[in-house]
């Protein structure tokens, strides 16, 4: 007999409340209840949290308290990771996030999700899908992944949009729903050495 959490992890509809599942998301929680609940200066103890909760991290990251997740495991996160306050992965399925990665605050991704039809919903059924996050992506504050994006390399997603679809590499995009601005140039480089000055001590 298949599992609720087979299903869920093979990306069938599935049941949250079944005891295993349950049993999975209160670890979790209290994991992170410790992890929340450390003073500012216990970075190496929240890091330490962090590695027993997620399933892969690089060396180098930084998660801001306060933090969210449902499980913990299905989280794959790349060297030089960093996130602000607020941010919540609900990782009922992989969350695989790249190198170099930056998230504002506020921000939600998210693989589950529940049926249209209000019969099945009722039923209790969920279902997940995964999101892939490139490497060298900021992510804006307040911004929203639904379940099933994939998002390129070198993307800029602007605050407070809602990602519903797939972004390729190389671009600024943002709205609701997430199109592409553009793309990402040399220009763009140059802004910063030219404008802002980077170039000067």
């Amino acid at each position: 007999m298949v599992s609720e959490k087979e299903r869920m992890l093979s990306g069938k509809p599935y049941k949250a409340f079944s005891p295993e599942l349950e049993n999975e998301r209160l670890r979790a929680r209290k994991l992170i209840h410790k992890y929340n609940q450390l003073t500012p200066d216990e970075a190496a103890k929240r890091n330490k949290i962090l590695k027993e909760l997620l399933g892969t991290c690089g060396e180098q990251f930084v998660i801001e308290p306060p933090f969210r997740c449902d499980y913990g495991y299905n989280i794959e996160l790349g060297e030089n990771f960093y996130a602000n306050f607020n941010l919540v992965i609900l990782d009922c399925a992989r969350v695989s996030i790249g190198k170099n990665a930056l998230i504002g605050p506020d921000v939600g991704i998210y693989t589950a999700g529940h049926p249209v039809h209000p019969e099945l919903r009722n039923q209790e059924y969920e279902f997940a899908f995964p999101v892939t996050i490139g490497e060298s992506v900021w992510i804006g504050g307040h911004v929203v992944i639904n379940p099933g994006v994939c998002i390129g390399d070198n993307v800029v997603i602007g605050s407070g949009s809602v990602v519903t679809r797939d972004i390729p590499s190389g671009v600024i995009a943002i709205g609701n729903p997430c199109r592409v601005l553009r793309e990402i140039t040399e220009e763009d480089e140059k802004y910063y050495y030219k404008k802002l000055k980077f170039d000067e001590s």
